[in-house]
């Protein structure tokens, strides 16, 4: 009986795996995380850091410069999105044993910047609460990959194609006005960027950071404020203002770009390395962290893709979680230091930061107009970025909102077999 019995029961186990992915028991201890740990898995962790730290932190200012934002509340976002989310990758990669690099949904960032030319600073951060109590919802259900199979990944990224549109555009602003700050970075950039080996010895946004301070430099375009504000992050814990508007237009596109987006990729990227990253742990994790960081004013957590991938680019597979390891711990040094960090930025001329930004969207920008229209759902997509780029507002909801539904209503009727496909 017991012969017979035991199979079925491992069966069951591989037929019917835990809701709720569970880590591997018992955790890493300091040895032998230490004998994983090598120079390789510390470069690469400090790269990942590195890479957010320098073109997404652009996005972040720039959303919130043309939302009015004091650089007190900017510091306190960028303290949230690091120092928090930089905890919350520390434990998960040294529970899990696996690279999950947490940090701050970028497609959200962006939308968020377009809300707040309407849409106060409290309303916008009930908006970040509310989202963080859906995804938290979401994952809770155990159902996150039936969720992100309901909406066609084309039509989502026409979307996100739609809403990063802009940095693109100012970019090539940039250029036109500001020639003396822009150029070298975007020359030095595709150099970098036309060779892997050139990348590898310096990262192609590094390296357009670099050349553009030293443009600045030159130029004599670097305006320090002179404010005395301590360099140490004094996070803001500010009260939210629930409103239908803030959440009607800003939960579900951000709620999609967390889950569906940027989920997904970074799923997508550490899957395709060999790794099996808890999906259902990882939208709890995103949805309780959201909340979290709202407090304090940063948009809501997402399992990164572009991060992940440069801390699984090199190493063995059993000890890239070092690698994140490192990153958490660096992202919290970076948050602590946040306000120095946004003075540093804010004293750079306009086209710095745009420059910035663009070119780190850059990829991202081709990637989603790929997805979009590659395929199926194309006229969905279509309608879906149109709307989006038209920065349309009806009922006091924003355009990436109606971008979705009219895409899905259009794809719905007129392309109802690609939805048959699956």
């Amino acid at each position: 009986m017991t012969t017979t019995e035991e199979p079925t029961r491992s069966e069951d186990v591989q037929t019917h795996p835990p809701r709720f992915e569970r880590p591997p028991w018992p955790p890493v201890g300091p040895r032998r995380l230490i004998g994983d740990l090598g120079g390789t898995y510390a470069a690469n962790g400090l790269i990942g850091l590195i890479f957010s730290a320098t073109g997404p932190v652009a996005v972040i200012l720039a959303a919130g410069s043309a939302g009015g934002l004091s650089p007190q509340q900017m510091a306190s976002w960028i303290f949230g999105v690091f120092f928090l989310n930089g905890i919350l990758t520390a434990l998960a990669s040294w529970l899990y044993r696996q690279p999950l690099a947490f940090f701050w949904t970028i497609p959200g960032t962006i939308i968020v910047g377009g809300s707040l030319t309407h849409l106060s600073w409290p309303e916008v951060l009930g908006a970040f609460l509310v989202t963080g109590l859906l995804i938290l919802a979401l994952g809770l259900t155990g159902r996150v990959r039936q969720v992100m199979a309901m909406l066609p990944m084309p039509i989502v990224m026409a979307m996100v194609a739609g809403v990063f549109l802009k940095f693109g555009t100012d970019l090539v602003h940039a250029v036109g006005t500001d020639a003396a700050v822009a150029v070298p970075m975007v020359v030095v950039f595709v150099v970098l960027a036309s060779r892997a080996a050139f990348g590898r010895w310096m990262p192609p946004i590094l390296g357009a950071l670099l050349v553009g301070a030293a443009a600045v430099a030159v130029t004599g375009r670097f305006h320090p404020t002179g404010s005395s504000t301590s360099w140490i992050a004094a996070p803001m814990f500010q009260a939210p203002q629930f409103t239908w508007q803030a959440i009607t237009e800003l939960v579900v596109p951000l709620a999609i770009t967390v889950i569906v987006v940027q989920n997904g990729q970074g799923a997508a990227v550490l899957t395709s390395a060999g790794h099996k990253p808890p999906m259902n742990v990882g939208t709890v994790l995103c949805g309780a962290w959201s909340l979290a960081t709202s407090v304090v004013g940063a948009v809501s957590t997402c399992l990164t893709g572009p991060t992940n991938a440069l801390l699984v680019v090199s190493g063995q597979r059993t000890r890239q979680y070092t690698a994140a390891v490192v990153c958490g711990l660096l992202a919290m040094v970076v948050g602590l230091f946040a306000p120095l960090f946004v003075q540093l930025m804010l004293a750079t001329p306009v086209a710095f930061v745009a420059t910035l930004g663009g070119l780190a969207m850059l990829r991202a920008l081709q990637g989603s107009f790929v997805a979009a229209f590659s395929s199926r759902h194309t006229l969905g997509a279509l309608v879906t970025f149109l709307v989006t780029v038209s920065n349309v507002q009806f009922l006091n909801v924003g355009a990436a909102f109606w971008g979705l539904l009219a895409g899905l209503l259009v794809s719905r009727v007129m392309e109802s077999g690609d939805f048959r496909k699956g």
